[in-house]
């Protein structure tokens, strides 16, 4: 019985050493670390050196890019008179948002219901659809080979490298020529084709899924369809969110299209809409709203910074795929 406690001790004794050893030897590689990065900056990653320099140079960026939403928050809440009256990044004598968010939804009886109800259904069906096919043809390109493969990839990169701006005057005269301008196709069809999102999905589609197991899958018998919607499709979800963000605040945020295609103010999107409320005052007997121009522009923005703060995770990981080779 003594011999087992003596043993027990001993071991104790002797897992305490090695525990000290172990922490003394962790500490030691902690200072050298700390004394690598000290010399070598930005190099280590892990560990990287302060800048202060750089941490100015961030909070700028983050001053510049936030005071759009500070100006808006602040205007949001004054009535048209302080607007006029009173410091752009001041609050007014009165507070008056929520009689602001009320009256542009009851402003010209509800018009900006329609034209938010507009927006979302252009992004539904237009930003939905383009994410759709371009996460289909991505996957086909990256997993399939076919004659004219690498000529469909110059045509995507030329398309990308047109800016859309400059298609909007030809499509005008196409959709005339057809008969859909003034009509919600007008917004939809354009909307569909997205070459960036093409090239996104393909991109990561070649990264994100092994084709090893595509093949293992169709030896078990599965269908290309199942293959792709079972298999391929659960993997692409961070490319997938991409992708839609990156359609949806085009779409949502589509102004040159719209103008040129729409003259009816019932399918006016939201960027058209408080553009039209904008210049309300330049007009013969106009009334000045920019108050509601103002508070529109706010609730206009909240769906975008929700969709960004809610997807943001995945959205980072899309970005990041395919950065590191393994």
């Amino acid at each position: 019985m003594t011999t087992t406690v003596s043993t027990d001790i001993q071991n104790t004794r002797n897992a305490r050493r090695i525990e000290r050893d172990r922490q003394r030897s962790i500490a030691q590689d902690e200072r050298a670390e700390r004394k690598r990065s000290r010399k070598n900056g930005f190099t280590n990653v892990a560990n990287p050196r302060k800048s202060t320099l750089l941490t100015i140079v961030c909070a700028v960026f983050a001053i510049y890019c936030l005071f759009p939403f500070l100006y808006i928050l602040i205007n949001s809440t004054k009535t048209q008179a302080d607007f006029t009256s009173t410091f752009g990044l001041g609050f007014g004598k009165t507070f008056a948002l929520w009689d602001n968010i009320k009256t542009v939804f009851t402003y010209q009886d509800g018009i900006f219901g329609r034209w938010f109800l507009n927006t979302l259904f252009y992004v539904i069906v237009g930003a939905g659809g383009a994410t759709l096919l371009a996460i289909m043809g991505g996957y086909a390109l990256a997993k399939f080979r076919f004659p004219g493969r690498k000529a469909v990839f110059a045509v995507i990169i030329g398309a990308i490298s047109v800016p859309g701006i400059a298609l909007a005057v030809p499509q005008f005269l196409l959709f005339a020529k057809l008969g859909l301008t003034n009509t919600p196709w007008a917004m939809i069809i354009p909307s569909l084709i997205s070459p960036f999102g093409l090239y996104l999905m393909w991109i990561f589609s070649e990264q994100a899924v092994p084709t090893e197991l595509l093949e293992a899958a169709r030896v078990d018998g599965a269908s290309e369809a199942r293959t792709f919607f079972t298999v391929a499709l659960p993997l692409l979800s961070p490319g997938i969110v991409t992708c839609a963000l990156f359609t949806i605040v085009a779409t949502w945020n589509n102004y040159f299209l719209p103008l040129i295609m729409l003259k009816d103010a019932n399918w006016y999107p939201l960027t058209i809409g408080l553009n039209q409320w904008k210049d309300q005052a330049s007009t013969a007997g106009g009334q000045a709203i920019q108050n509601l121009v103002i508070t529109g522009s706010m609730i206009t923005i909240i769906p975008l910074v929700v969709a960004f703060l809610l997807l943001q995770k995945y959205w980072q990981s899309g970005l990041a795929a395919g950065a590191v080779k393994e």
